[in-house]
């Protein structure tokens, strides 16, 4: 986290309801939210275990310039996944990074399942478990729909969850973030159906202090113009990752047919 000397993970436990928190100097030396998760997952994950025993972990992570710069938007998500039983590691963006920074939160490390159908509510240093029985089957749309009309919470929010796919645990069920974005590959969503999780809603108001303020908008306005005025930006603005579909397909580097073909 920015100008701080530790990096602050949230541990949940869905099988005991137990929560703690743990300011970690030793994660400074790794690299980005992909490096910290890395080591979380390491940590946490019970080699011997299937991809969806509730053993195993899910990682969440942001790196120390999300929500800081421009664009770095994304939030990791790592876990064993159920396709290949090996990493799963995806990225989603939306405002779930957001959230999590103005929540103080570095990584949000997932174990257990949890005894009935349920999401959580994590706003600031607040935990609660829910009960998400009359959410199960409900598709992912008509959850968000439920929890922004239902819950409350300060500052910025998001919404991750998941819909029947996840809760049939389909290998290739992806987790729904703000509508509009997903975890979309290594069938996270079914890790969370195998936990009897539903949902998950983030909200947080602790504002990061810069610095010098005018110091760090003009470098923000700087590096965001930079950064958005390209070609490249300008088609992910329109589409979003499907625009390269064409082009990874007309080089033969598009995975087919469960990675048997490449076009």
């Amino acid at each position: 986290m920015i100008n701080e000397n530790h990096i602050k993970v949230l541990y949940i436990n869905l099988s005991t309801g137990k929560v703690r928190v743990e300011l970690r100097e030793d994660l400074l030396e790794y690299l980005g939210g992909v490096g910290i998760a890395s080591k979380l997952l390491l940590e946490n994950i019970n080699p011997e275990a299937d991809a969806l025993d509730e053993s195993q972990p899910i990682v969440f992570a942001i790196g120390a310039l999300s929500s800081v710069f421009p664009v770095v938007t994304k939030t990791v998500a790592m876990f064993i996944s159920p396709v290949t039983g090996e990493l799963g590691e995806s990225y989603a963006g939306g405002r779930l990074a957001y959230t999590l920074f103005n929540a103080g939160i570095d990584a949000l490390v997932i174990t257990g399942k949890a005894r009935i159908h349920t999401y959580l509510f994590i706003n600031n240093n607040r935990i609660d478990f829910k009960d998400a029985r009359a959410l199960w089957g409900l598709p992912a749309e008509g959850v968000g729909q439920y929890i922004r009309t239902v819950e409350g919470g300060s500052g910025k929010r998001s919404i991750i969850r998941i819909g029947p796919a996840g809760e049939k645990l389909c290998k290739i069920a992806n987790v729904n973030v703000d509508t509009y974005r997903h975890f979309g590959r290594m069938g996270l969503g079914a890790v969370f159906g195998s936990k009897n999780l539903k949902a998950i809603q983030i909200t947080g108001d602790n504002i990061k202090k810069t610095g010098d303020h005018k110091k760090y908008f003009t470098m923000y306005n700087e590096i965001y113009k930079k950064v958005t005025s390209t070609p490249i930006m300008s088609k992910y603005h329109d589409l979003g990752t499907p625009i390269n579909v064409n082009v990874l397909n007309g080089i033969g580097a598009l995975p087919t047919r469960n990675l048997q073909e490449s076009s």
